[in-house]
């Protein structure tokens, strides 16, 4: 189908001011003129009839912030627009417009803008030039030595505004005549505006920010900084980065009209948007006949069941990696994301739940449920934990087969409707690798479970009966080469093989197939889906944002990583099977250092078989401790988490792998807290996929790991991900 055009609402900036401007505004919102008059301190109306006022940064900049929110208001009636955006002092208009600011606040914060930017101390000027081909600019000022001048304005193809000081910028002005490159105009302004020159004055701003609230916009504001929608949590920081950076305008245009926007709408005195818009809306092409959606792809019956607007989960990540913050983020998406409760103890996760289900909460979320072969105590006070909470989506991790807190927590208040169809009211998202465990999800539970289950209360007869006829899983995950436990699988394989698998076990109601492992770019997203996928899961690259609930330390080792800089290490939960994870091996020794404590064990029936040499450099470089000491905090921690018994009568070989269990246990939060002291030895999960995504990012405001939100990941991955399909579909 044709996708409708889009609007855009624009505002202008400082230099569109005129005598007079504002006009019959004044008298027709004289309640809101009266709040101006007592922020500015000036009558407005006075301002906007004084030239000398206009040429005074401090009185023009809210003089022409008041005009242009009038403008606004005079219209909004007919709004609202799909997008707003602002050119420099504009932008305060636009998130004015989309409600991220009132009135009173918003004029009271320009006012304080436009004092800070008068007060610069800075000599200096700003030049606008304007020729036919300017991506020659950059050239032309290197060859001329003046690496002193700055693109304070990209306006357009045709027109960029530089800052420097005065003798650079005269110097660079003869060098464009020079060159037949295009026309210089010096601008009436009092300084370097939207360079480096205006450092001090940005940090002096950003003081004033950090006591402003901003509410999420209605509408998407376009930030002049990135030339994407702001995030609400960066609005402040990127205001303040704003003074001192370009205004990236014309991205802002290619922008819009990538996302099909074809009338631009400037409000306020002037149109220098609308001319600037003028050339790019007449080389736009038509709005693109768009039959694939990133809403399209996958299961409809998935985003209906698990109330999403895509078919993309946010996969948990243990130690609550996967964040309160993380998964709220993602329900307030439109998106669900599973909170990571691997690795917490039960009142840890009550906590969490206590806050994911409180009133207001974050809406729509799912939790994590791990296989607890070592302690099936707390696997089953979890499971009864999400039931009294609640919890409508689990994804299952680490099973071998069905165990009764899986079962009573996906058949609790399980029916039979009456026209005789089985109903569970639960979702269970399993992840599996190996066909016999998919093939045990995708069959009832056990008779014997269930009957367990209904004779010491944990299901009603009813819902036994519901649950005999329905599978374990209503969904399942093939998970490919991934962070953490993997069994290192190709998803090209993998996806298909589990469709297959899955078409045996025919339910009026079918179990989706999802994919997760490696999916770090557009085209692995799109691939999963080619491949048969019903919706998708990501893991690695949500490790890197500013939701996850791990370290700064780790987030920048992660930013930089690339898809070789991975390695495999045994898993310290199931240490003495030979388990694997996969990990970080770009700047840490642990899957070095756990890959030798694998080996020594296999190799010796105890640590005092150990040779002196091997126990010597473990015990300095791995354990920075004695192995005696290793073990008494070993001890200490079975006995406080109610397992003594696992270590009052162990052996020298068993005792020897509790010992080194300590150490995963110990690298685990030393990255999560960040310490510097032991990164050698952090342990971080992570797959290739992380270096994929920063390939893909490298170069954008992206690269930069705190602007990594994961819905802004979602919508990146999965708008080009529907891109590519369409485009595939499209040659045939």
């Amino acid at each position: 189908m044709s996708a409708k055009p889009k609007s855009a609402w624009v505002f202008p900036g400082q230099g569109a001011q005129r005598k007079g401007m504002g006009g019959d505004l004044f008298d027709r919102f004289p309640d809101l003129c009266a709040v101006a008059d007592r922020v500015i301190g000036v009558p407005v109306a006075e301002l906007c009839a004084s030239e000398s006022a206009l040429r005074d940064t401090r009185y023009v900049q809210p003089a022409l912030f008041v005009v242009n929110a009038l403008s606004y208001l005079a219209v909004h009636d007919e709004g609202p627009p799909d997008f707003l955006a602002g050119h420099s002092l504009g932008e305060y208009n636009a998130l004015f417009a989309a409600g991220c600011l009132d009135f009173g606040t918003a004029l009271a914060l320009v006012c304080r803008r436009g004092d800070v930017m008068a007060r610069t101390t800075v000599a200096g000027g700003m030049v606008a030039v304007l020729g036919p081909d300017l991506s020659v600019l950059p050239g032309l000022l290197a060859d001329a030595g003046l690496t002193d001048v700055d693109i304070a304005n990209d306006n357009a193809d045709d027109q960029v505004v530089l800052a420097g000081p005065d003798d650079s910028l005269t110097t660079a002005a003869k060098a464009i005549r020079a060159a037949g490159a295009g026309r210089c105009v010096p601008l009436a302004v009092a300084a370097p505006f939207h360079s480096r020159y205006m450092l001090p004055a940005a940090r002096e701003f950003e003081d004033v920010l950090a006591d402003v609230r901003f509410a999420p916009p209605r509408v998407p504001v376009i930030s002049n900084v990135t030339a994407r929608p702001h995030d609400p949590a960066l609005i402040g920081h990127l205001l303040a980065l704003q003074v001192r950076t370009p205004v990236r305008w014309r991205e802002t245009m290619r922008y819009l009209v990538d996302h099909d926007v074809r009338e631009v709408r400037e409000l306020g005195p002037g149109k220098v948007l609308a001319g600037l818009w003028r050339p790019v809306l007449a080389a736009a092409p038509p709005v693109p006949e768009r039959t694939v959606t990133p809403e399209s792809l996958g299961s409809a019956a998935f985003r209906a069941d698990y109330g999403v607007n895509r078919a993309y989960l946010a996969g948990s990540m243990y130690h609550g990696i996967s964040s309160v913050d993380l998964v709220a983020r993602m329900g307030k998406a439109g998106l669900l994301g599973f909170f990571g409760a691997g690795g917490l103890g039960f009142d840890e996760v009550a906590t969490v739940l206590r806050e994911l289900t409180a009133d207001p909460g974050p809406g729509r979320f799912g939790m994590n449920l791990l296989a607890m072969p070592d302690n099936p105590a707390l696997e089953a006070r979890l499971a009864d934990l999400y039931v009294r909470h609640d919890v409508r989506y689990v994804e299952a991790a680490g099973y071998t087969g069905i165990t009764a807190p899986l079962v009573r927590f996906r058949f609790a208040g399980a029916y039979t409707a009456p026209d005789g169809t089985p109903t569970a009211t639960r979702h269970v998202l399993a992840k599996v690798s190996r066909p016999e465990v998919a093939e045990a999800f995708l069959r009832p539970p056990p008779r014997e479970v269930l009957d367990e289950l209904v004779a010491r209360g944990g299901l009603t007869a009813e819902e036994a009966r519901a649950a005999a006829r329905l599978p374990v899983a209503g969904d399942l995950c093939a998970e490919a080469d991934s962070a953490g436990h993997t069994d290192a699988r190709n998803a090209v394989t993998l996806i298909p093989d589990m469709v297959l698998l899955r078409d045996r076990y025919p339910y009026p109601k079918p179990v989706r197939v999802g994919a997760a492992g490696g999916l770090g770019t557009p085209h692995a997203i799109a691939a999963a889906f080619v491949l048969g996928a019903d919706f998708v899961v990501t893991g690695s690259i949500n490790q890197c944002t500013p939701e996850a609930g791990t370290s700064d330390e780790v987030k920048d080792m992660l930013a930089q990583a690339g898809v070789q800089d991975t390695a495999y290490a045994p898993a310290g939960d199931m240490f003495e099977f030979g388990s694997r994870v996969q990990v970080l091996r770009r700047g840490t020794m642990f899957a070095a250092r756990a890959n030798q404590l694998l080996q020594v064990y296999q190799r010796y029936g105890g640590w005092d078989e150990v040779p002196e040499p091997t126990r010597r450099g473990i015990e300095r470089t791995t354990f920075r401790k004695p192995f005696d000491e290793v073990w008494r905090d070993t001890e200490r921690h079975y006995r406080d988490t109610g397992r003594a018994g696992l270590v009052a009568d162990a052996d020298a070989k068993r005792r020897m792998a509790l010992a080194f269990r300590w150490y995963f246990a110990h690298t685990t939060g030393a990255a999560l807290r960040g310490d510097a002291e032991e990164r050698a030895n952090f342990q971080v999960h992570t797959g290739p996929a992380i270096g994929a995504f920063n390939r893909l990012v490298h170069g954008t405001e992206l690269a930069d790991w705190r602007l990594r939100h994961v819905d802004v990941i979602a919508e990146l991955l999965m708008r080009r991900a529907a891109d590519i399909v369409a485009s595939r579909r499209s040659d045939q």
